[in-house]
């Protein structure tokens, strides 16, 4: 989920939260050259003198922090997770889809020094496809966006391939990646997703703070799991896909390019569109977030999507939570 700002208005045994340090930011290697005198004493013939010899030291690469042996996670459905106060990292499998795993940060920093060169990568406009971003970059584009490392994304979620893409092209580049990304590679290895079968995918919150309210909170969590859904589940991937190209109309699905475009996504990428169109038009319901007028349409437009969308949508958690929305929609009337 980008920043909200831009458009207004099993291992089934592990039974614990994980519990890491929040890392200090760290700066890439440098080149540091001292000139350094050394004092040599001749001796020889009665003839002693001093030598000074500059010389150029090269300090040592960084070293990232070493990740826990093994991240503990515990399976826990929506209510808990959205009542957790996280003091670190903590991660959760989601009880309804085990293969949706929930990061749940206690600071949207630590959550941008993890995933935003991640974002940048996978899906923001502008930026390219086939390298990771060095540190500089990373802070030009998100300069340039006017965010900072807080505000660059709300929530991220990304699937495996994804994830296995980004480090396999950081590595590919030789780029040194920080200590929390390095964080997450670990546990991408623990679960597994590094192999080529491996279905999952990864969705983020930040804790209630100052700038998130716990209504912010649960809309942002909601929002991610539609998207841990799309991609752990092909059969709801290919529904959503069907559903962007014949429910929507041309005018509508170019109104969504828009909105998502105005807030960095890359519009070219569809898959992306459609994947946020589901999240946005059926599972986003605080207006700081979406409202309906952010796509020239009407809440009665939206209704009657929503509708059709839950109407052949498979039986599941998914289908349940929209069920339940409508129904308290209707019970509140006009």
């Amino acid at each position: 989920m980008a920043r909200r700002d831009r458009v207004r208005p099993r291992e089934g045994d592990e039974d614990s939260t994980i519990v890491l340090e929040k890392a200090a930011p760290t700066r890439r290697p440098f080149l540091h050259i001292l000139a350094a005198g050394g004092a040599a004493l001749v001796a020889g013939s009665g003839i002693a003198g001093w030598l000074l010899w500059p010389q150029k030291v090269l300090l040592p690469p960084r070293v990232p922090a070493p990740p826990p042996a093994r991240f503990p996670i515990k399976v826990a459905d929506e209510a808990t997770i959205l009542t957790h106060e996280a003091a670190w990292l903590t991660v959760f499998r989601f009880a309804a889809n085990p293969a949706i795993v929930v990061l749940d940060f206690p600071s949207l920093r630590m959550q941008g020094e993890m995933l935003n060169r991640v974002a940048s990568l996978i899906e923001k406009a502008g930026l390219p496809r086939d390298r990771v971003l060095t540190d500089g970059e990373l802070a030009s584009a998100i300069r340039a966006r006017d965010d900072t490392v807080e505000t660059y994304y709300d929530g991220h979620d990304y699937s495996v391939s994804s994830l296995a893409f980004f480090f396999a092209t950081a590595d590919r580049q030789h780029i040194a990646l920080g200590s929390q990304e390095e964080q997450l590679r670990a546990l991408i290895e623990q679960l597994g997703w590094f192999a080529p079968s491996a279905i999952g995918a990864l969705i983020s919150v930040p804790r209630v703070s100052a700038t998130i309210t716990e209504t912010m909170r649960a809309t942002m969590l909601h929002h991610e799991l539609s998207h841990g859904e799309f991609f752990t589940d092909p059969i709801y991937a290919a529904y959503v896909r069907r559903f962007w190209f014949t429910a929507l109309t041309e005018e509508e699905r170019g109104a969504v390019r828009h909105f998502l475009g105005s807030m960095g996504y890359d519009t070219a990428d569809e898959e992306l569109m459609y994947n946020e169109m589901q999240a946005y038009i059926m599972f986003t319901y605080d207006p700081r977030f979406f409202l309906p007028t952010n796509l020239a349409m009407t809440e009665a437009r939206r209704w009657q999507l929503q509708t059709a969308f839950l109407s052949a949508l498979s039986d599941g958690w998914l289908k349940t939570a929209l069920a339940e929305h409508m129904r308290q929609l209707r019970e509140a009337g006009p």
